[in-house]
Formats: C-alpha cells, sequence, structure tokens
C-alpha cells in the first residue's frame, strides 16, 4: 500500500471539466447488462493498485459472493493511473461503480456530475502525520515548528489540516516529498503526510519505531473507499446496486476476520504482480481494521454512515473549500434498506 497520499488527492479531479457532461450523455451501463436473467457482469475500479486494501472485494470474487448475489463477473479494475479517477470511468462507462474518496467526488458533483457515495469502506481516511516514536507528533499544535513532508498533490488536505486546527502555515516548515520514509529515518524531516496502514508498518519492519496522528482525530474527520455511482444506478438499477453491496459486505466480513488470508489473496492471487511481501501486507490488514470497524459499524452495518459522521464529512469538506450539502454527496438509504431485509448481514 503506497504511503503517498497522491491516490487521493484533489488533483486527481484534473480534467474534471466536462465531465458532467460526459455522464450525462450515458446511456444505460454497457457493463451492467443481464446475462441468462441475472445480473450480467459488471466493472468495478478500484482507487488504487491491487494491494491489501481491497481485501474484502478479493474475498467476494474469492468466495463467489458476487456470483450468489446474481453477477456473471465482477471486473476489479486497477486505479491510480493517471486520467483512472473513478469519477472519470463513471462518465466514460470504464465502470459501473468504483472507490474513491469524498474529496475527489465532491469536486465532481459540484461541477455537475449526478454521482453519489452510497457507503463507505473506511469510517476513518488512513491520512496521517507519520512521525518516530522518539521524536513523536502527537497532536495537530505539535506540527508547529516542525518540518513535515507533504506533496504537491496533497496541498488540498493539507490546509485543510492547517485551517481546522487554527495554524498558521507560516509556522510549520512544510518540505518538498516523494513518499521516500527515508527523509524521516535520516533526521530531514520530523514527520510526513502518508498512509497510517503503510507508513508505520513499513517503518517497523525497516527497524523504526513510529507513531501517527490520524488527521481523522486532529480535526479533519473524512471517510474512504467511498462506493461512488451514477445517479442514474440508484435510479434504474436500485436491486442491483443492492445484490452488488450485499456481495461486499459478506466479502468484507471475511476479511477484517482473517487479516492473514486477506494478504495471502492479494499476494498470490489478485495482486501477484505488485511483488507484495505477505507479512507487511498482514500488518496493514490488521491496521485498516481499525479504520474499517468501529462502534457504529458494529451497531450498524458495515459502510454504513451515522448522520453525525456524516456532517463531520462535510465541514471538513469545508475546510477543504469545498462547499456541498449532504443529500448532494450522500445516500445511504440503499445500505439501510440492504440490512432491513438481512439483518444477519451485521458483524456479530
Amino acid at each position: 500500500m503506497a504511503t503517498s497520499l497522491d491516490r487521493r488527492a484533489f488533483l486527481r479531479t484534473t480534467g474534471l471539466t466536462g465531465l458532467a457532461l460526459g455522464l450525462a450523455a450515458c446511456g444505460e451501463s454497457t457493463a451492467g447488462g443481464g446475462q441468462s436473467g441475472g445480473l450480467g457482469s459488471v466493472k468495478l475500479q478500484l482507487s488504487w493498485k491491487k494491494n491489501v486494501e481491497f481485501a474484502g472485494e478479493y474475498f467476494a470474487d474469492n468466495k463467489g459472493y458476487y456470483k450468489a448475489a446474481g453477477f456473471s463477473q465482477v471486473e476489479l479494475l486497477s486505479g491510480g493511473g493517471s486520467g483512472t479517477s473513478v469519477e472519470s470511468g463513471l462518465a466514460t462507462g470504464r465502470c459501473w461503480i468504483g472507490l474513491s474518496a469524498p474529496t475527489i467526488t465532491a469536486p465532481a458533483i459540484l461541477q455537475g456530475a449526478p454521482l453519489k457515495i452510497v457507503g463507505a469502506t473506511f469510517q476513518k481516511n488512513p491520512f496521517a502525520i507519520i512521525s518516530l516514536s522518539k521524536k513523536p507528533i502527537e497532536s495537530a499544535k505539535d506540527l508547529v515548528g516542525k518540518k513535515i513532508g507533504v506533496q504537491d498533490s496533497n496541498e488540498l488536505v493539507w490546509n485543510a489540516l492547517l485551517k481546522a486546527n487554527g495554524i498558521d502555515a507560516a509556522g510549520v516548515t512544510r518540505v518538498p516529498f516523494q513518499s521516500d520514509p527515508s527523509m524521516l529515518t535520516s533526521g530531514q524531516l520530523d514527520g510526513y503526510v502518508g498512509f497510517v496502514t503503510s507508513g508505520p508498518v513499513r517503518l517497523k519492519m525497516q527497524g523504526h519505531d513510529a507513531t501517527y496522528l490520524l488527521l481523522a482525530d486532529a480535526g479533519l474527520p473524512l471517510v474512504a473507499e467511498t462506493f461512488t455511482v451514477t445517479q442514474q444506478t440508484i435510479d434504474n438499477e436500485r436491486d442491483k446496486l443492492k445484490a452488488f453491496l450485499t456481495a461486499e459486505i459478506k466479502g468484507w466480513k471475511d476479511a477484517v476476520a482473517d487479516p492473514a488470508k486477506s494478504a495471502e489473496l492479494v499476494a498470490t492471487v489478485y495482486g501477484k504482480d505488485q511483488n507484495l511481501d505477505v507479512k507487511e501486507q498482514t500488518e496493514e490488514a490488521k491496521m485498516q481494521n481499525e479504520l474499517v470497524v468501529t462502534p457504529d459499524v458494529k451497531a450498524n452495518g458495515l459502510f454504513t454512515m451515522t448522520p453525525e459522521l456524516i456532517e463531520q464529512n462535510i465541514a471538513s469538506l469545508g475546510k477543504a473549500g469545498l462547499a456541498i450539502k449532504a443529500e448532494q454527496l450522500f445516500d445511504l438509504t440503499i445500505l439501510d434498506e440492504v440490512y432491513k431485509a438481512d439483518p444477519s448481514l451485521k458483524l456479530s
């Protein structure tokens, strides 16, 4: 899992001009046509390359949950390359559904794209300030006077964090950064913006004790790996969408329960071309489970968002300069119907 936040960065929305027109022009999804009376084949676009971050999807495929739900195939498309944002994929018909983030989807919606987030895998975004335990950054106020590595593509989130905590940007030395943790271990940095699911794990495997400050716990709560679809899908393929989310819930229940198997699936099957380390992927899977499973999720079900969490996300987006209403961005009613129909899908 990349420590860079580039894959979630606002700059991936570059080129969204015309996206709304492209989405408006799309007819029925060619990827979702029925076959033999079933739900047919659909394409799910991941937000990044195939690593353990998508363990639930691997289980859903490997254990036949997608097929049991009525799909002849769910093709998992790797993301992360130039011009392959989920929002663009939905506009061009490259995918039927995708995993994205509010900081990427909101700008598209504000430009007129008819999109909605219908669920969130990560209740807390993996964005974090990562530092060494011997010189920890444990609160936002600790950033003052420090040298922090921030990629240019993460400027939106970085500035929002400072604003959320009333920190003058002049009080922190921002250092150009390209996701190289050696800048931290060599003392060139006091901390850097990275993914909590990978940065601390990799540093530990290199013999360094690391600590982290989640941006979600520092005044900037945001969800991540959000299921994003067109409004047309919600309006015209609601039952199909519910069937898909049901399979996803089953897959993620397995992933949460078995981090080691999650790592094995990605390292030996789905992401075997990535040369991933099983031990490292196992530790990352354990770490990400803490972002996926919260007390609210235990009570309400995987992917759900409480009204309070939704409002917190809207407030965070506002601090990032994205003024959007909750009803413009989120529609959690589909998940409500899924769990109402089958309460056993909730975590035991």
